[in-house]
């Protein structure tokens, strides 16, 4: 145990703070009431003086503007369909050769791997499992905010040799007109949180 301080000095210096104590009297309450009954009375207003608020119509969800996120991640998905129109990078055209059989070969030995089939996506697309796992993978950088094509591109400029059936798949799904596919799985489940109220 630490001795204990000598102190120096009158008594009164020692006193300039106050000590708490809790010695079971109890504690004075310093804040000072809000208001008391008597202004509360007279501060009550009539029903008729109260404005009623205007109706208002029923809003359809659908009706309710994207999110900011979504808008970035469609317009990034829409820029990259444009310049893929234009002109086709090396990566892009090796894997419009891949075949539908070659993606699924590819699903085939992605799942061999694991002990358990995923159950929760077998009403799921083969081209929207490939995604959902491009978009779990964190070896190739985050997945939300960002497109699937421009995070594929991102991976392959950094060396991180992402595969390229999921780039067929999103070529595929751009062919389609299937922007939404552009967005990850990942990103809708993080904004809709956001989206409910």
């Amino acid at each position: 145990m630490a001795p204990k301080r000598k102190t120096s000095g009158p008594a009164a210096a020692r006193s300039q703070q106050s000590t708490l104590t809790f010695n079971g009297r109890s504690s004075k309450i310093t804040k000072p009431s809000a208001t008391t009954p008597s202004t509360k009375a007279a501060k009550k207003l009539d029903a008729a003086d109260i404005p009623t608020p205007p109706e208002t119509s029923q809003i359809d969800v659908e009706d309710i503007a994207d999110t900011s996120a979504e808008k970035a991640v469609l317009e990034q998905a829409q820029e990259e369909a444009e310049r893929v129109a234009v002109q086709k990078t090396p990566e892009e055209e090796e894997a419009s050769k891949i075949t539908e059989a070659q993606i699924k070969k590819y699903w085939r030995e992605k799942e061999s791997k694991r002990m358990v089939k995923r159950i929760h996506q077998e009403d799921v697309s083969v081209h929207e499992r490939v995604l959902r796992e491009f978009d779990i993978t964190s070896q190739y950088g985050p997945s939300i905010g960002i497109a699937r094509m421009k995070r594929w591109q991102r991976a392959h400029r950094l060396g991180l040799k992402p595969p390229m059936e999921v780039l067929a798949v999103l070529l595929k799904e751009q062919e389609a007109d299937n922007i939404k596919a552009q967005r990850s799985h990942v990103d809708e489940l993080m904004s809709s949180r956001f989206n409910e109220s």
